[in-house]
């Protein structure tokens, strides 16, 4: 009877863990990881009801293989375990939450210094001529990392100058553009690829670029396709569907505010 003695720290306990697994899953999902995290998640619940049903041995053989297997665990998980802390530790957390939102004084803080329809309309220019095109907006987390492989800039953000950028017989067309507030800071950018074999075949280096430093970074991705002209738009390592440009203007502000 005393498992039916609960308090409510318990069930806020259970709670919290149930949100911890259902967050690492979602990390882990579509890829390889997936099938070896529920094989430690059977493996977690099998120790736990050895445990409970005092089965002394064989609680002891699985709690053994649960403690040597943390280690492993950070190396296979390593992609993984960096894109969590990065969600959790992201300074803007707070401002993707609109539940925050409503505490804020002024809408000018609700707003982004980003010109985003330049970059759209860009973006619809160039697909109609196949002309393929990478762009990365930085948000909390700094790019220099991936700064550093293209070449320093300091231009203002506009339609022409994007299209400029990735005209086919432009110098700086090759690699990514990376764009801080309202200038492009960075062009010829070469950026980490995703491994992720759940991208579909039909995408090329440029989607997989940008589902990598998506990944990696809380940035906010562009591709235009050269095959079929097609707009993409990644965050967080997944491809975010939307109906119109409209639509896909509305979002940027929303997730760039």
């Amino acid at each position: 009877m005393d498992i039916l003695d609960l308090r409510i720290l318990d069930i806020v306990d259970i709670v919290f863990v149930a949100l911890l697994l259902y967050y690492l899953y979602k990390l882990v999902r579509g890829t390889v990881a997936v099938n070896i995290f529920l094989g430690i998640v059977i493996i977690y619940v099998a120790w736990w009801l050895t445990r409970l049903l005092q089965m002394e041995l064989l609680s002891n053989v699985l709690g053994e293989f649960i403690g040597v297997g943390m280690f492993a665990l950070i190396v296979v998980f390593q992609q993984e375990i960096r894109k969590f802390l990065l969600m959790i530790g992201s300074t803007n957390f707070t401002h993707n939450n609109r539940l925050f939102r409503h505490w804020r004084f002024s809408r000018e803080e609700d707003e982004t210094k980003t010109n985003v329809e330049a970059i759209v309309k860009a973006c619809e220019a160039m697909g109609k001529t196949l002309t393929g095109a990478l762009m990365v907006i930085q948000k909390s987390t700094k790019l220099d990392f991936v700064k550093n492989s293209g070449d320093e800039m300091n231009i203002e953000l506009n339609q022409p100058i994007i299209q400029s950028i990735f005209y086919k017989n432009s110098t700086l067309h090759d690699g990514a553009i990376v764009i801080e507030d309202n200038k492009i800071t960075a062009t010829r950018v070469i950026l980490p690829v995703s491994n992720d074999r759940s991208i579909p075949l039909r995408f090329g280096l440029r989607h997989r670029a940008a589902v990598g430093i998506t990944e990696k970074t809380d940035a906010l991705a562009l591709v235009v396709s050269e095959e079929t002209g097609q707009i993409s738009y990644i965050k967080d390592g997944e491809f975010v569907m939307f109906e119109t440009n409209e639509e896909l203007i509305e979002r940027l502000k929303e997730d760039l505010s």
